[in-house]
Formats: structure tokens, sequence, C-alpha cells
């Protein structure tokens, strides 16, 4: 089994005087419909770890265990934020732009400036502040972790509302990726207004 996400990248980055260091992840990144989404989270110096056990990258974590961690997550963080941009955008201006847009939109509303930044995987070149990507850090730094699981829980409750505007796709059970329900509803009805027009089997012209 995986080990637990850790502190070790923020403490290095606390011994060199940053306080205010920002956690940030993406969700939703792959889906074939609805937005894509970002966590930032900031975690005090003096956090005691205990408060977060259980926090793991969010897709390692069943929806109960994100449901249950991301109000503690909220609670025990110095501050967090989340960012959306729609499904529109991303055909607009590629997926690994609209990305980095909600990740500046969650930067914007921790309320607090971040004196850095670890970031899971990307870089995000428009954003000057000092910035760490790291591979895999869903896994490896706690901040991260947290912002994963805040961050996927607050899309898992957009995509369950949507089913509400979009009935039979099964958007509250799949949250809009790819799985063979989806699919299936994809061929029996055709894409809906939040459908993401640049994504495979859309793009290839099949179900327009």
């Amino acid at each position: 089994m995986q080990p637990p996400p850790t502190l070790t990248e923020e403490n290095e980055l606390w011994l060199q005087g940053y306080r205010f260091i920002a956690g940030l992840d993406e969700v939703g990144r792959g889906a074939l419909a609805g937005p894509v989404g970002a966590g930032a989270v900031i975690l005090p110096t003096n956090i005691d770890i205990s408060l977060l056990d259980g926090v793991r990258d969010s897709k390692e974590l069943t929806p109960a265990q994100r449901e249950s961690l991301s109000p503690r997550i909220k609670k025990v963080a110095l501050a967090f934020g989340i960012g959306m941009v729609s499904s529109e955008m991303v055909d607009e201006i590629g997926i690994v732009e609209a990305t980095r847009r909600a990740m500046a939109q969650a930067i914007k509303k921790l309320g607090v400036s971040p004196e850095f930044l670890l970031v899971d995987a990307l870089k995000l070149p428009k954003i000057l502040l000092p910035q760490k990507a790291i591979i895999d850090g869903d896994k490896l730094s706690l901040s991260i972790a947290c912002a994963s699981i805040i961050a996927k829980v607050a899309r898992d409750h957009l995509m369950i509302n949507v089913e509400k505007k979009y009935p039979g796709y099964g958007f509250a059970r799949h949250k809009g990726y790819g799985t063979p329900e989806h699919l299936d509803c994809l061929e029996r009805f055709g894409p809906c207004p939040i459908h993401r027009r640049t994504f495979a089997p859309i793009a290839q012209g099949k179900l327009l």
C-alpha cells in the first residue's frame, strides 16, 4: 500500500522561511463532461498532523472517505480555495490552459497570499510566485493531497447537481468520466451542453 503523503516538501520550505505554502491539485482533467477544477490548501506551520490522518491522494479514497475528510481539511487549513473552469472554456483554450486557470482561481480564493506553490505535476508560468511541480505530488505532499480531496468533493457535488438539469446521463454516478455507462448514454442520447466537444468520442464526429 502506498505510504501516506508527508510534510517533507513543506518542512523544507518552512525551514527556508516561507510561511504560506499552497498545495495545488486538479480534478476532472480526463472527464468527458463538466468542468475541470482545482483545489489549493495552505496548512499551518504548527499543524498537528494527526488531525489529517487518513488523507491520501483523492483517487485512493472512497467517496465516503473524501466526504468525511473534506470538512476536516477545511477546518485544519490556514486557507483553502477551489476553482472551476467550464467545459466550454476547456474546448476553447485546451485542457492544460483550462487546468492552469482553475488553479489560478483557487489561489485567488485562498484569501491569503501564498509565498510558494507546490503543484501536482503542472507548471504555472503565468503565476509569478516561487513554485515546484511535483510528479505524483498528491501521493507525496500532504498539502497537495488535501487540495486534491477538497477539489474532488466540490466537483462531485457539482456533477450530482448537474444530473438534475441533464437527467439520463448518469452524471451523479460517473461524474462525467468515460465509464461504459456514460459512453452508452452518449451513444443513445448524443452530447448535452456540458460535454467537451474536443474530447473523444465526440471530437471524432461520431456523436454530433
